[in-house]
């Protein structure tokens, strides 16, 4: 086996087997970060700026969402050139800079891959059209002839994601595939030359150094023999609750294990990510059996409501599927495609993870910094997404006339309110962006932003800032904190989770009124204040969690 010595080398601080084990992984989502040429939009640039930042924080990863050539139809995710840099983002020379100076500061970068389908700006697409029915090129995509008299219906009875017919018909009469917006036809990938041409995509990314990939609709990438029917009068209801000729089928094991091959021919401990949704964490965990992936994301639990019951119910279910294939747990709370968690525990629950009222935001906050520190608490790797460490809500007010989202423009399908999640995160006090940029910001920031900024809660003590810099320190001091698979049950009184590990124990009240329990050990970190009594017991606030040294 070849053996490829990419440049630069990755980290050598912290975990030197299995890194991502026990990692904590920052999202960034590149129009949203920082702007560095002050035109408005997030870059690689002003990406590298703030690296110290990450540094400092005590994150062990970067993972950046799609900064390749788009039209951005869906911000990015529709790619046309998957070597290329977007100009709005700059070029590959800013790219190999940001891995470079990633890895000098011990941090490591994981790149968004986006192989389920292209942007139809891309080459392929665009010569398939060109060379209408018959082409080499469309066997590349999905193109079928429509049914009825005249082909004027679509091939089958899918719909997109997104909202309406999963195809389009295009000059010549064929229809083609998306699952999401028409800018995105998906890619046929029983044709060898799709599975070649990534394949050299990862071979290109990984010689650049970088150290993984999170892998978009990794679920997605084999449709069912046929394209068959579904039948259903709102698949989109049954999405992640069902196996559909869509998703997770599994033909799409054979092309992870290829592409794990091609990551083991490289030094560094490279990886790969499934954004996987899955009816079962069962299914979840046949993406990271030891030849495949290395982690998956774990939906189940960001869907959990702040409640005991239910969140030891998944955090059991999701331990007990990942112990069989020998994989992690991964534990998230927000990303760049749901509502972050400080608004979503801010309304009742039962809303789902896409919402248009702000809630309650003391209470949102509250719950989300317990919720993190439980997150933090539980054996594997966690994911942070861009601003929660700020606190940030979600905008929920945004003017329709600003919203890129593709999904607001549709009829049906997701509710259309990711931009919400977008707005760009503020970094000081005052400035037109809160310091984002000097030209502005591509979505309105809210008046309340300075007030959240870096800046504004930097020292603070009790700071949500504060709170996150202090849990990834303790995370990586405490040992057997983080690394591991296992914890422990411990009594508790209902509506309070209590598990302990190596030398630790969590306490987490979801309940809204205090609850006393016996002092279990020397306090290490709280969301909340925390007073402990002199006959040994102590009583946990509200919608607070606890760390203790045992």
């Amino acid at each position: 086996m070849t053996q490829h010595l990419a440049a630069p080398a990755a980290p050598t601080t912290g975990t030197d087997s299995g890194w991502w084990r026990e990692a904590v992984i920052y999202q960034v989502y590149p129009r949203s970060f920082a702007d560095g040429n002050g035109d408005g939009m997030g870059d690689l640039q002003g990406i590298r700026s703030r690296l110290p930042y990450l540094r400092e924080l005590g994150v062990d990863a970067v993972w950046l969402s799609p900064f390749y050539a788009s039209p951005q139809a869906d911000a990015g995710y529709d790619v046309a050139d998957y070597r290329a840099i977007d100009p709005m983002f700059g070029t590959l020379l800013d790219a190999d800079a940001l891995v470079r100076e990633a890895h000098e500061l011990g941090l490591r970068i994981i790149v968004d891959l986006v192989p389920n389908h292209s942007s139809d700006q891309h080459e392929w697409f665009q010569r398939a059209l060109r060379e209408g029915p018959g082409s080499p090129l469309r066997e590349r995509y999905h193109f079928r002839p429509g049914k009825g008299a005249n082909g004027e219906l679509p091939p089958n009875d899918w719909e997109s994601i997104f909202g309406g017919p999963a195809w389009t018909r295009v000059e010549d009469g064929e229809w083609y595939l998306h699952l999401f917006a028409p800018e995105q036809p998906d890619f046929n990938w029983d044709h060898p030359a799709v599975r070649d041409e990534f394949r050299s995509i990862l071979r290109f990314w990984l010689d650049m150094g970088v150290d993984g990939f999170r892998v978009d609709v990794a679920h997605g990438l084999v449709k069912a023999p046929g394209l068959p029917d579904i039948g259903a009068h709102d698949q989109l209801k049954l999405l992640g609750n069902d196996v559909m000729p869509f998703f997770d089928q599994d033909g799409v094991h054979e092309i992870y294990r290829s592409w794990r091959a091609v990551l083991e021919e490289y030094d560094g401990e490279r990886v790969l990510v499934a954004e996987a949704w899955t009816p079962t964490v069962e299914r979840t965990a046949d993406y990271v059996r030891p030849d495949e992936m290395h982690q998956a994301f774990n939906f189940q639990y960001l869907g959990t409501h702040w409640d005991a019951a239910e969140l030891r119910s998944v955090i059991d279910a999701s331990l007990a599927a990942m112990r069989p294939v020998g994989a992690p747990a991964t534990w998230v709370l927000s990303n760049h495609d749901v509502t972050r968690h400080a608004t979503r525990f801010a309304n009742p629950p039962g809303l789902g993870t896409q919402l248009r009222e702000p809630g309650d935001r003391e209470l949102g906050l509250r719950r989300a910094r317990a919720a993190t520190l439980l997150m933090l608490a539980l054996p594997g790797s966690a994911y942070v997404y861009q601003g929660e460490e700020l606190g940030l809500p979600d905008v929920t007010d945004l003017p329709d006339e600003v919203r890129q989202d593709p999904s607001f423009f549709r009829a049906t399908g997701q509710d259309g309110f990711r931009d919400g999640c977008r707005v760009p995160i503020p970094w000081t006090v005052g400035g037109a962006s809160y310091g984002f940029g000097s030209g502005g910001s591509w979505l309105p920031q809210p008046a309340t932003w300075g007030a959240l900024s870096v800046e504004a809660q930097t020292g603070v003590a009790g700071s949500t800032l504060e709170l996150y810099r202090s849990a990834l320190r303790v995370r990586r001091e405490q040992p057997g904190l983080g690394a591991g698979e296992e914890l422990q049950w411990l009594d508790a009184p209902e509506g309070v989770l209590a598990f302990g590990r190596e030398g630790f124990v969590c306490t987490a009240n979801t309940t809204g009124a205090p609850v006393s329990i016996d002092v279990p050990g020397r306090m290490l970190l709280a969301n909340e204040p925390v007073r402990t009594s002199v006959t040994g017991t102590v009583e946990l606030p509200a919608d607070t969690t606890v760390w203790w040294a045992v």
